[in-house]
Order: structure tokens, then sequence, then C-alpha cells
């Protein structure tokens, strides 16, 4: 009896013991995680923050770069470049379809001699360009080819106008823009360019056809074509008195072409009966304000009567501007059908095929305005 007593006392004790050291072992184990560790000492050069290594992550792709458009090179030898050469700027005004309608000898031309026109252009290797590439002198027609501008006058219905078709607005093939729309779709490489210049005061009899004039300028534009400044009134500016009157005729135009159109501005006039004031007034032409209105002419156009030189020569004078009048009813002196046998390549200006370069002959050099290369290069060959 007293042997199993003594057993069931030791058994007793070993597990008070077990007991009592699992609850020191928990004990020890939460103090020790309530203490905070000690850091170790950082050197200062540790503290120094590492450029982190390239990692896997795919990074945005770089944009691809457009590639260089390589022209062919060009043998000036059998080109023969003269970009010191004269440009024409031809001048149109009316068109009809037949030519016994009207009694206008000179400045009606009917849309079958336009036509006709065209195709003799370009095979005689004209290409045109537009006004705002003239006078930036940014001629870029293929190697050997010869620019040329074409401008209107006057906002006539036989230069463009619109007709409604199936419900939409388009321009009528019977007029002269219609007839380059279809020219450019055989022969793209003429070039769609030419400049109008308008009389605002005219309203809706500008481009007379359907639409209103918002519709008819948006449309204009919409193809390349440009637009110039003919005045209010198509005004006689010989007959000008003041600068203030200039101001008007000039700024009220302009002023009523922003209001029809937000954005859009004239940059060159066309002298109505190519008259011009007197020479104390003429400043007044270039610049000047009406109504808070401000213009700038940087080119004036005449009426007549010669090719122009190109805005990069010597000889320049951007305030009187020669053009070729197109033939009209009767031919006479001084029109375009007078001019094109005489305007042969050894006067006219010929394209080296590159508009960053200014490429003439050895030894006329000296008629190019060299502050006016705008980073061309100007290069000479012999013939």
């Amino acid at each position: 009896m007293k042997r199993w007593k003594l057993t069931v006392f030791v058994l007793l004790v070993s597990v008070l013991f077990t007991f009592s050291a699992c609850k020191f072992s928990e004990s020890k184990r939460k103090e020790d995680s309530g203490r905070t560790t000690p850091t170790p000492a950082v050197s200062e050069e540790s503290n120094i923050t590492q450029i982190p290594e390239p990692t896997d992550t795919p990074k945005e792709p770089t944009p691809t770069e457009k590639p260089v458009e390589r022209r062919e090179p060009v043998d000036y030898s059998v080109v023969q470049p003269n970009e010191a050469g004269e440009i024409p700027i031809v001048m149109f005004h009316n068109f009809v379809e037949d030519l016994d309608s009207t009694t206008d000898n000179l400045y009606t031309t009917s849309f079958s001699a336009f036509e006709q026109l065209l195709e003799t252009l370009y095979n005689e290797g004209y290409r045109l360009i537009s006004m705002r590439d003239f006078i930036d002198h940014n001629i870029d027609v293929p190697a050997g080819k010869k620019p040329m501008i074409f401008s209107f006058d006057d906002g006539t219905s036989g230069q463009f106008n619109l007709i409604e078709e199936n419900g939409k607005l388009v321009v009528n093939p019977k007029s002269a823009v219609g007839i380059m729309l279809k020219f450019n779709e055989k022969y793209p490489d003429f070039g769609l360019k030419g400049i109008f210049y308008l009389n605002m005061d005219k309203e809706n009899k500008t481009f007379e056809g359907a639409g209103t004039i918002k519709d008819r300028l948006e449309i204009l534009l919409s193809y390349g074509f440009e637009v110039g400044n003919h005045a209010w009134g198509h005004f006689d500016f010989s007959t000008a008195e003041s600068k203030q009157q200039i101001n008007e005729k000039l700024g009220k135009n302009e002023k009523r072409l922003r209001e029809i159109i937000e954005g859009v501005g004239f940059y060159s006039l066309a002298l109505p009966f190519g008259s011009r004031p007197p020479e104390s007034l003429r400043d007044a032409m270039v610049t000047g304000t009406f109504e808070g209105v401000e213009y700038n002419n940087e080119t004036i156009m005449a009426v007549g009567a010669q090719p122009s030189m190109p805005s990069i020569h010597v000889d320049f004078n951007p305030t009187y501007v020669g053009r070729i009048r197109a033939q009209g009813k009767v031919q006479e002196d001084y029109d375009l059908t007078f001019w094109l046998p005489k305007m042969t390549r050894e006067r006219m200006y010929i394209s080296d095929g590159d508009p960053d370069t200014i490429v003439v002959p050895e030894g006329m050099e000296s008629k190019i305005n060299m502050e006016k290369l705008n980073g061309k290069t100007l290069i000479t060959y012999k013939k």
C-alpha cells in the first residue's frame, strides 16, 4: 500500500514539474518578442543609395522613326537647274461655257479653253505651287520642272461654285476648280493650288451658287486653295486720298473675312485695276489697322504683264509683283498665249528637285539674296 502511494506521489510531482516548465518557456517567448532588437551600426558609405539592377519589366516601345525621304541624285549638267529664273503667276477672272455669250474680250475664259490650257501647261513642264510657298521660297517641284502660280480675281461663280448633289454640297464640275479637281485625278503631280482674291462686300454674290458664303469658303479652303485681299468695293487705289481711306478698304475686307471664318486671314493683296496710290501713301498698302483688325500684305500683285522674279532674287519687289493675264476671247500682247513661247528654259525658274537647296549656274550666285536663304544651301555648277 505504501509503495502504491509513493508511486502516485512521484507521478504527481512529475506532472507539476512539466507544467511549470511549459509556463516558464511561454513567458520567456512573450518577453523576448516585446524587446527591440538593436540595429547594427551602419557606416556612412553603406548609406549611399545604390542604383537598382535592371529588371525584366517591359519598357514602353521606342517610337519608330519615319524613314528619311531619299531623293534621287540629280545630274545638274543634264537637268540644268536655274533657281534664280522667273516664275509665271497667271491671272484669271471670268469663266463661261460659251465665249459668244460675253462681250468681254480680255478677261473671260471658256471652260474648254481652260481644260486645254491645263494640258498645255502640264506638257510644257509647269507645276503649280501656292502663293505661300512662293513667298517663303519653299518650292518643291520635281527636278527639271517649272513652278507656276494660279491667281483668280473677284470671286466669280465661274471660278468656283457649289451645287447640291444627293443632299450634299459639292464643287460644280463646270467651274475652274471643278475642272482642276478632275485634272488632278489624271495628273496629281501637276498640283492643286491657287489663290482667290476676294471683295468681301459682295457677300453672297461671291462664288454665287448653292450654300452660304461660309460653306463655299470652307469647302474651297479644304482643298488647299488660298484666299487673298482684293479690297472692299474693288476700290481704285489711284484715287486714295489718305492712309485712313486705304486702311478702311483693306481692313474692312480683312475684318469681314474673319467674321465669316474664324482663324482665316489674308496675307496677299491683288490691286484692283492694277492701280496704286501716290508714293506717300503706299506703306498703308502693306500694313494697317481698321476697327481693331490688323492686315499685313506680304505680296502685292499687279495686273500685268510679265513673269515674276522668285522671292529669293535680289531684284524681287514684294510690293509690286508681276502677273500674266490668261488669254481672253481675243488674244492680246502680253497675255499668257503671248508669253508661253517666250518663257524658255534659259529664262525661267528650273527646279533642282530639292526645296532645301538653291541651285544656279556658276556666275548667277550674285542674283540670290543671301539674307533670304533661311538655312537653305546655295549650290553652283558649270553648265
